[in-house]
């Protein structure tokens, strides 16, 4: 029985890493395992010195040196694997696209969330910055790029609740979309059909239609795309 109860928390442990790995920016990924590597070096140090094996320990750094030097330009691989485990495939879920940001719906749950692309906190998940940080970089969006402006206006009323933070989209889009921009807009792969892009378009407005705690700079963005697709 305890050796079932080891394995179900391995496994645990092994899925939460994963959804981790593949939700969380390379750069964010990139600095957790220096933090560990350090951390983990710090803690074999302390250990060794404690029980008087110093000596094995250095010629075992001295030894693991290249593979660590591996595993530093392994890291520049980073977002590949990631998008091969998951977090860039087609359909995973609508994803908007300004200078700055990148906003993403979750495809099953509707939960919303972000990546800072450029600028002040790039790399960092919106769900990760406080208030404070969220209002410094709605100013610096709104003096600089209009759409990352409309983009976070747009998170900030759904996912945070801020009234005051309109996405100032005045009921217009920013544009026509690309195909491609608008296939990532609807969460579509490269071959979906007239009535995938129905169907998609059809189900994102009922989750984001400003009746029902959307925004109409979103449902805009979401007919354009319908409209780019079906005329290819």
């Amino acid at each position: 029985m305890a050796r079932l109860l080891v394995l179900i928390a391995l496994l645990v442990l092994l899925w939460w890493v994963w959804r981790w790995f593949v939700r969380t920016p390379a750069p964010e990924v990139a600095r957790a395992l220096r933090g560990w590597v350090m951390w983990g070096a710090v803690g074999l140090l302390v250990l060794a010195a404690a029980t008087g094996r110093l000596n094995p320990l250095f010629a075992a750094l001295g030894a693991a040196v290249p593979v660590v030097l591996r595993i530093a330009n392994l890291a520049q691989l980073l977002p590949l694997l990631q998008r091969f485990l998951g977090r860039g495939r087609a359909g995973q879920g609508p994803r908007l696209r300004s200078r700055y940001l990148e906003l993403e719906l979750d495809a099953r749950g509707g939960a919303l969330d972000g990546q800072v692309l450029d600028g002040p906190f790039a790399g960092r998940r919106l769900s990760a910055l406080d208030r404070e940080a969220l209002a410094r970089l709605l100013e610096f969006y709104r003096a600089s790029d209009a759409e990352s402006a409309r983009l976070l206006g747009t998170y900030l009323s759904r996912a945070r609740g801020w009234r005051e933070a309109s996405d100032g989209s005045g009921g217009g889009g920013s544009g026509r979309p690309s195909p491609s921009e608008a296939r990532a807009i609807l969460g579509l792969g490269e071959d979906a059909g007239p009535d995938e892009i129905r169907a998609a378009h059809r189900r994102l407005m009922q989750r984001l239609h400003p009746d029902r705690g959307g925004s109409d700079y979103l449902a805009a963005r979401i007919n354009a795309a319908k409209q780019v697709l079906l005329e290819e």
